[in-house]
């Protein structure tokens, strides 16, 4: 399983389990990130990312991606998921975690830049927009390059989700 690891900086433990994820530790492991000495070293902020299409099987990220974009820029948030599909094989997954909107440490954090709340995972989903019409939810299937589906999210002082391709 070719696996992604980004904004991991020295540790490379393997946080979430899943059945589409079951492997207790990385195998083919490539590690991404701004500082230190990742195998790749980038800025998550600059898209495209430095990978062919379907490269991997998995992407964890972990307390990373409140570090990038702003609170409130949908084009980059669908930009940057757009990025993960496309460099994720056909049923890939994408793992995460991020702190929960309420915990201190989503805007203690002098480097934090956004919040992920469950809710923003909705807008990536097709099932989503069928309420349009119905609810005073916004469109923005035209930033969508690639639809998911939210497979989970616990929360609690950090939220961890599993999306799949």
């Amino acid at each position: 399983m070719s696996t992604l690891l980004i904004g991991a900086g020295n540790s490379i433990t393997k946080k979430i389990f899943h059945e589409l994820t079951p492997a207790k530790e990385f195998d083919d492991l490539i590690t991404l990130d701004i500082t230190g000495m990742p195998d790749i070293l980038w800025d998550l902020n600059n898209m495209p990312y430095p990978f062919k299409d379907e490269s991997f099987d998995e992407i964890h990220a972990y307390e990373v991606l409140e570090h990038c974009g702003i609170q409130g820029d949908e084009k980059f948030f669908f930009d940057q998921f757009n990025e993960f599909h496309r460099i994720l094989k056909p049923g890939g997954v994408l793992c995460g975690s991020v702190p929960h909107h309420t915990s201190i440490w989503a805007w203690g954090d002098p480097g934090h830049k956004r919040v992920l709340p469950e809710a923003s995972f909705h807008f990536l989903q097709k099932e989503h927009y069928d309420q349009l019409g119905n609810t005073s939810c916004a469109d923005y299937r035209h930033l969508i390059k690639g639809y998911w589906k939210l497979i989970g999210i616990q929360e609690g002082e950090v939220n961890f989700f599993l999306l799949q391709k």
